[in-house]
């Protein structure tokens, strides 16, 4: 991906994750974390991942990949950021993730829910991290690097297999 690209990239999928943030200003005193709202610790916990996920952009991907020094798959890259952001311990792979936390139709889609797509001829071959706005980051095949895509493009949309919330409301 070129330099710019990349750029554009990551600035906006850095508006996405901001526009649904609110604003503390300096008169109002931070929060302890145990006094946070519902909403708030799960703004946070989506933030952190995709925050996770965009240090990741630009690895290279690697069939059964689990390390960023030597590249990630799909499956490895969404483990990664979840355990590394959050402390989640998610399964090896797509499928077994297909299976974790609770289903939501995509009208419901949120920031840090993880989306599932066939991309091998077997339904939940492929995960990626929501970010908002149709749009997710993954590591998407041989020769590619971790990036972010639309889900209103016809390759993913005829691919979609569903999405799964692992952070609580």
């Amino acid at each position: 991906m070129p330099k710019i690209s990349l750029f554009h990239s990551l600035l906006g999928a850095a508006l996405i994750v901001l526009s649904g943030s609110g604003y503390v200003h300096a008169s109002e005193p931070a929060k302890p974390a145990d006094e946070l709202s519902l909403f708030e610790r799960y703004t946070n916990s989506a933030q952190d991942l995709i925050l996770k996920g965009f240090e990741l952009i630009g690895i290279n991907y690697r069939f059964g990949g689990t390390n960023p020094d030597t590249g990630l798959d799909c499956s490895g890259f969404v483990q990664l950021v979840f355990k590394e952001a959050i402390g989640i311990l998610l399964p090896r792979t797509a499928r077994e993730q297909s299976e974790v936390g609770t289903v939501i139709d995509r009208h419901e889609l949120k920031a840090g829910d993880l989306v599932f797509f066939n991309t091998m001829r077997h339904a939940f071959s492929h995960v990626g991290i929501y970010l908002g706005d149709n749009r997710f980051m993954h590591a998407p095949r041989t020769g590619a690097e971790v990036r972010i895509e639309d889900m209103r493009q016809s390759y993913w949309i005829q691919r979609y297999n569903g999405a799964r919330r692992l952070l609580s409301r």
